[in-house]
């Protein structure tokens, strides 16, 4: 079958689409939504220049989605357009367990007859972050809460290390409620992994974020 995928560029997006390949099913593009007014990615902050990278790296297709949020379903929509275009039968999301963002994003699958799959739903949150680190994925923690993780955890790798200081302080491993997110560079479904630095340090109210852009010299 052939799908799109709603992409975000951190883990359980990442892990979503890698377990579609692994069944036998056909990626044509990612689905992503973008802050037209910043001209980055919703959420996880990525650039222009970077999406286009990791698509490369993915050999998928961006479907960019633009929007300043005042239309964000409607654009969300015209995309799923766009990928039934390429032959596309359903959209696939990373989602966990957040039943209302779940069923947000079948909403918008029913308003165009398309299917919506969730391959990790209802899934063990920390055995979920356990399969991307065993399955050798690159993800940088790109955005953390202030008031549970420290600031030089930005940019480093979520390996077990990282895993086991998060349980230490009895957060969430998988984020899934803002704790942190991630930014995937590399693994498995990567043809080549993507070269980033980590720049400045971002302040936003109770988030920090970290800078992370494409180097070709790293």
């Amino acid at each position: 079958m052939k799908f799109v995928i709603s992409y975000s560029f951190g883990k359980d997006s990442t892990l979503a689409l890698h377990r579609m390949i692994e069944q036998g099913h056909t990626p044509v593009g990612l689905l992503v939504m973008v802050n037209s007014q910043q001209d980055r990615s919703w959420f996880h902050g990525v650039d222009r220049m970077l999406m286009e990278q990791i698509g490369q790296a993915l050999r998928l297709p961006l479907l960019l989605c633009e929007t300043d949020g005042s239309r964000y379903h409607l654009e969300l929509e015209q995309g799923l357009e766009r990928a039934m275009g390429l032959g596309a039968k359903a959209c696939v999301f990373g989602d966990i367990d957040v039943e209302d963002n779940a069923r947000w994003c079948a909403e918008r699958c029913a308003h165009k007859e398309m299917r919506s799959i969730f391959p990790l739903w209802k899934q063990s949150r920390e055995g979920l972050v356990r399969e991307v680190i065993t399955l050798g994925y690159t993800a940088h923690l790109k955005c953390i809460r202030n008031d549970l993780l420290p600031e030089w955890m930005l940019g480093k790798r979520l390996d077990w290390p990282i895993l086991e200081e998060m349980e230490r302080r009895r957060v969430d491993p998988c984020g899934e409620s803002g704790e942190y997110h991630t930014l995937v560079t590399g693994g498995p479904i990567f043809h080549q992994p993507v070269p980033v630095r980590c720049g400045r340090i971002l302040q936003f109210d109770s988030i920090s974020a970290v800078d992370i852009t494409w180097d070709p010299q790293v």
